[in-house]
């Protein structure tokens, strides 16, 4: 059998690549030794591409390190696989060795900006991209729109979007998730209805749709995430992806809409754990504690090992639904059965449980057996408690506490003022309230916000003139009246 040439290795090892295939790409590589065909560029570059491909960095690398001269392809490969401090030192040999880098070099290092949260050299690889002419790129620029919103940079961001010659999905997604991500809801809406317009392709696509359904979830749109979701129903494009199913489940349940989670998640042909934790949140905060524990015990027999979300989420449920014997089981189960070691957020959920429950004492015990140093969690939750008991000699304690640890949270002030107020220390009211006026500190008050033809109008307490207030009673009691009258009409017709 004659030797295989330069040639048919080469090819044989970019099929191997191709298909993913380590063991006949190592053997091949033997062959290439054995034959004497190395050291040689193409073969090299193709050994690198291969075991690149196979996610065999090291022994990429080695073949890299071994090359006298890599060629520029050689390094695209090498910068696009590797990890974000590897690929930043690359680009500096790359540079080095007197290559100019390409449309496949500059994204590789702006992606490890990104993952670096580098926005000092992620700006540089800009001015860089702009002078080598390569911003038309859509992947060039693409990966500088996703580096800015990564950064949180979000106007720089905007500046590279609105400057792009052409954008394609993914770059509509990017920002789209990176308006999401920055809390600018109306923004990351109105863009993703432009998008589903005005780029192709878009609306079959799901990479924005987590993003986009929680910020429905966050700003409570029930009805801007019923229609994302008829889009994608007509469409059939959700079906079997699991991160759509797990947001919508998460926004309907955040939008007050427990049934239609539970539909949601009835219909997921595929579930995971974040699947599972979800709905068990969605009836912990709505105060079904009862189906949240049935959830969790259906879970653990179908294979799915709960994490320590599904057992924040859990032990939730049950301090909202007041289930303190199911918690004490549970929280006790998770290391001993499941081998999930509790965190800080487990023993503040075990403090909230037991303090809701009346039992403050236990809970001081919880926070003093944690094995870690107790943060603000687990003291905010003893003083909630004991405000709802009105124990002023703990509250006093965790009030304290926080107000080491919070320094600029005037909340912890003021629950320990409404707690002696309660039980009629007036002269400590009024040493508490001097104390916050002397470092200058005021609560922020909370509101209420309706939406009203796509503008949030806000009320917070106080904030309504009185002649409002009257008009706005008298026309809730009109409204009642007409209700009322509607509902009689009803029964008399039902029983005639």
């Amino acid at each position: 059998m004659p030797p295989p040439t330069t040639g048919s290795l080469s090819a044989l090892l970019r099929r191997c690549a191709a298909l993913g295939a380590l063991s006949p790409g190592t053997q091949l590589h033997a062959r290439a030794l054995v034959g004497g065909c190395l050291p040689d560029a193409t073969l090299e570059t193709d050994l690198v591409l291969l075991y690149c491909r196979c996610g065999a960095l090291h022994r990429a690398r080695q073949v890299f390190d071994g090359m006298p001269s890599p060629s520029r392809h050689a390094y695209n490969i090498l910068l696009a696989a590797s990890p974000p401090g590897a690929s930043l030192e690359l680009l500096a040999r790359l540079l080095a060795a007197g290559h100019r880098p390409d449309r496949y070099a500059v994204p590789a290092a702006l992606r490890a900006c990104a993952e670096l949260r580098d926005a000092v050299l992620g700006a540089a690889l800009h001015g860089f991209a702009v002078r080598l002419g390569l911003f038309p790129n859509v992947v060039v620029s693409g990966a500088l729109l996703d580096m800015y919103a990564k950064a949180g940079l979000l106007d720089d961001a905007v500046r590279v979007f609105d400057e792009m010659p052409k954008r394609d999905v993914v770059v509509w997604n990017c920002m789209v998730t990176g308006y999401a991500r920055a809390g600018r809801a109306a923004e990351a809406l109105d863009l993703f209805r432009r998008g589903q317009v005005e780029a192709a392709g878009m609306v079959n696509d799901l990479r924005a749709m987590p993003s986009v359904l929680n910020v429905c979830a966050k700003e409570g749109e029930l009805i801007k995430g019923r229609e994302i979701h008829g889009k994608m129903v007509r469409c059939l494009a959700f079906d079997s992806d699991i991160a759509v199913g797990n947001a919508l489940v998460d926004m309907y349940a955040k939008c007050g809409r427990v049934d239609l989670a539970r539909a949601v998640f009835a219909g997921m042909k595929e579930k995971n754990v974040v699947s599972w934790s979800t709905l068990i949140s969605c009836y912990g905060v709505h105060g079904m504690g009862d189906e949240a524990l049935r959830i969790y015990k259906e879970m653990v027999p179908r294979g799915v090992k709960p994490n320590c979300i599904t057992f924040t989420s859990i032990l939730s449920s049950c301090s909202h639904s007041g289930l303190v014997s199911d918690g004490r089981r549970i929280f006790e189960a998770m290391s001993k059965v499941h081998g999930v070691e509790p965190t800080a957020d487990h023993y503040a959920c075990m403090v909230d449980l037991l303090g809701r429950a009346g039992a403050i004492e236990e809970a001081v015990g919880f926070i003093r057996k944690m094995p870690m140093e107790p943060g603000a969690s687990p003291w905010g939750a003893l003083l909630s408690a004991c405000a709802m008991h009105n124990n002023v000699d703990v509250g006093e304690i965790a009030a304290y506490r926080l107000f080491e640890l919070e320094e600029g949270n005037a909340s912890n002030y003021v629950t320990l003022c409404s707690i002696y107020d309660a039980v009629g220390r007036s002269d400590c009211v009024a040493g508490l309230r001097s104390r916050m006026k002397e470092l200058d500190m005021v609560k922020t008050p909370g509101c209420s916000w309706v939406d009203v033809k796509g503008r949030a109008h806000a009320f917070y307490q106080g904030s309504i003139p009185r002649y409002l207030r009257r008009q706005m009673l008298w026309v809730l009691d009109q409204l009642l009246e007409d209700m009322g009258a509607s509902e009689s009409e009803d029964e008399y017709l039902s029983m005639n």
